[in-house]
C-alpha cells in the first residue's frame, strides 16, 4: 500500500494492515520464476517438435510449418481447457502457461466455457472475445504500423 493511502487510514486500520501483512504467506518468487521458465520452455519445445513433425512427415518447410504448428498448439490448449486440465496446470506453473500462444487459446476457451449457459450468441460469442478482442486489435494495429514503417523505408531506398 502506498504511503499516501496509509496516511489516510485510522490508527486501528494501520494496525490491522501491519497485522495482516505479518500473517500473509511469503511467495516463493524464485521458485515461481523457475517453474514459469521451464514450463514455458517445455511448451515451446513441444511446438518445435510439432513443427519438426510437420516438416518430416508432411513435407512442409520451416516457413510453412508455422501455421499448422500454431493451430495444433491451440487445439491442444483448447482441448485441455475443455477437460479442465490446462487451468489446474496453469495454477501450478504460473506465467509459463500464460505467455505462449497456448495461454491465449486457454483464455478464449475459458471465457467461452464459462458463459455457455447464456447461449451461443450472447454467451459464448459475446464473451469469449473480451480478452481476445483487445489482443487482436493491438496485434492488427501493430502490424499496420510496422508495415507502414517498412514501406516507408523501402520507398526511401533502404533495405
Amino acid at each position: 500500500m502506498s504511503d499516501k493511502k496509509k496516511k489516510k487510514l485510522t490508527p486501528t486500520q494501520q494496525e490491522y494492515q501491519s497485522f495482516a501483512k505479518q500473517r500473509e504467506p511469503k511467495r516463493p518468487v524464485a521458485l515461481n520464476c523457475i517453474k514459469a521458465f521451464f514450463v514455458g520452455g517445455s511448451i515451446c519445445l513441444l511446438g518445435q517438435l510439432i513443427s519438426d513433425f510437420y516438416m518430416t512427415f508432411f513435407d512442409f518447410n520451416e516457413r510453412t510449418a508455422g501455421n499448422p504448428t500454431v493451430a495444433t498448439l491451440i487445439f491442444i490448449a483448447v482441448l485441455l481447457t475443455g477437460f479442465g486440465v490446462y487451468d489446474q496446470f496453469g495454477q501450478w506453473a504460473g506465467a509459463g502457461t500464460a505467455v505462449p500462444v497456448t495461454g491465449f487459446a486457454n483464455s478464449v476457451a475459458s471465457a467461452a466455457i464459462e458463459h455457455r449457459s447464456e447461449g451461443f450468441v450472447l454467451g459464448v460469442g459475446g464473451n469469449m472475445f473480451k480478452l481476445a478482442g483487445s489482443v487482436i486489435v493491438f496485434g492488427t494495429v501493430a502490424a499496420f504500423v510496422v508495415a507502414l514503417i517498412k514501406a516507408t523505408v523501402m520507398k526511401l531506398g533502404g533495405a
